[in-house]
């Protein structure tokens, strides 16, 4: 049986796509401000909180390499760096949401943001800083989902929180089935056995190996992110053995 509880120490994963809101391209103000308050408000709880975010709203490395003709490498650098420019808009949204924040990138690009440093990072989080991690993992054919991952690992994470359009995992896509069944737990066999898209097979087979949760919730439903944190019954719990 899989049992929700609250969480001390949070790794948020969202997608470069949602801070681009309706527009599919670019950084949305209004979309950062309102994951900044979602941010603070975990924050007021006395949760440490860390962040992962995707770069797809600038380059999606894999889908540019091959529309694009560029080498796979060289689209992936590209992509992290989209993923620098969505962590430094973070950046200075959570600020203004009145909460400390730094920036640690994969990538040395040390005139705007630190190195990534474990010990460091987790001086921040224990300082009540939020971190964002940028740049994924720093090296090309690693997903964001599996920077995610490993970095929620690095920093003893006891959850990974993954911001989506749909309130949890369904049986099949409930916009297209509206008999679609929505899982409020499952476990990490389930999830593979049913081939059902919690994220890439890289970064999940992780969760697997190290027992990490993950919690998909619609990150649009206000007060979701604060609701899972404190235990309560949102989005699907992913767990167990």
């Amino acid at each position: 049986m899989i049992e929700r509880k609250p969480f001390r120490r949070i790794l948020l994963k969202l997608s470069g796509e949602a801070l681009a809101g309706g527009e599919g391209f670019g950084l949305s103000p209004q979309i950062l401000n309102y994951i900044a308050q979602e941010i603070a408000e975990v924050k007021q709880l006395g949760v440490q909180v860390a962040v992962v975010v995707g770069g797809g709203n600038f380059v999606r490395g894999e889908q540019f390499s091959a529309e694009g003709g560029i080498d796979r490498s060289v689209a992936d650098h590209m992509g992290m760096l989209g993923t620098l420019m969505n962590s430094l808009g973070l950046q200075s949204a959570i600020e203004k949401a009145g909460v400390q924040v730094r920036v640690q990138s994969a990538i040395s690009i040390a005139q705007v943001a630190e190195n990534f440093i474990r010990r460091r990072a987790i001086r921040h989080l224990e300082k009540e800083r939020v971190v964002v991690f940028a740049a994924g993992t720093g090296n090309p054919y690693f997903t964001t989902d599996s920077a995610a991952v490993l970095r929620a690992l690095e920093i003893d994470a006891e959850a990974l929180i993954k911001a989506t359009k749909v309130d949890g995992i369904y049986d099949k896509d409930p916009k297209k089935h509206t008999d679609a069944v929505r899982y409020e737990t499952l476990d990490y066999t389930e999830a593979i056995d049913r081939r059902l898209a919690v994220m890439d097979q890289t970064a999940f087979t992780m969760c697997r190996e190290h027992r990490l949760p993950i919690i998909v919730l619609d990150f649009n439903k206000k007060g979701a992110l604060v609701a899972a944190v404190r235990g309560d019954n949102e989005g699907t719990l992913v767990g167990g053995e």
